[in-house]
């Protein structure tokens, strides 16, 4: 829901970070690059349960990620290489915060488990609409796009490390509960979507 609004929203802060970005000759795969790069940085911070600090930067990485749109746009350079990488760069991070995640709570079974299907059901999310898209009809989408989890997720975690560890797995069950239901709940939307667009 988020990832239209939340462009056009952004335009006015994005689209002059962008411009100066052109004018010193910086290209749109850098920054991509770059925001997977401190994307990692965070879920490694995460791994070792700097949760605070490892959720600020993924997320400054996330942020920075969403600048090669624009930049390629200001440069004239978008492409479907471009937007390929940029897909690819999106999955890439959102694993690597999951995998920070499931490294942090490895001893904790119930946790480790929803971890793992929310990271599942993140990529299933983006998949039904690559696949809706291959057979030309509509996938986009549900509550929970790419925009609403990386707030969720992160925010939260930032949440949690602020916290001592006892009370702070609690929230964080609690957040990856809620997680998992909105986001299998927008993968059962957009496979509805899909299923009523097409013929039978």
């Amino acid at each position: 829901m988020l990832d239209l609004k939340g462009r056009k929203r952004a335009a006015p802060v994005l689209e002059p970070i962008a411009a100066g970005l052109a004018k010193i000759g910086v290209v749109p795969v850098v920054v991509t690059i770059g925001g997977l790069v401190v994307t990692i940085g965070g879920a490694v911070l995460i791994a070792y349960g700097y949760l605070f600090a490892g959720g600020l930067i993924a997320g400054a990485g996330v942020t920075l990620d969403a600048l090669d749109g624009p930049l390629a746009r200001k440069l004239g350079t978008d492409s479907d290489r471009g937007a390929f990488s940029d897909t690819m760069s999106d999955r890439l991070g959102e694993i690597a915060i999951w995998t920070g995640v499931m490294v942090f709570v490895a001893d904790e079974p119930l946790l480790f488990g929803l971890s793992v299907a929310a990271l599942v059901l993140s990529l299933l999310v983006p998949y039904v609409r690559a696949a809706a898209e291959v057979v030309g009809v509509e996938g986009r989408g549900g509550w929970m796009g790419r925009a609403e989890r990386m707030i969720l997720i992160l925010f939260g975690l930032m949440a949690v490390g602020l916290m001592a560890r006892g009370s702070g797995l609690e929230i964080l069950e609690a957040i990856l509960w809620v997680f998992v239901v909105l986001t299998g709940l927008t993968l059962a939307q957009r496979v509805r979507k899909t299923w009523q667009q097409l013929d039978a």
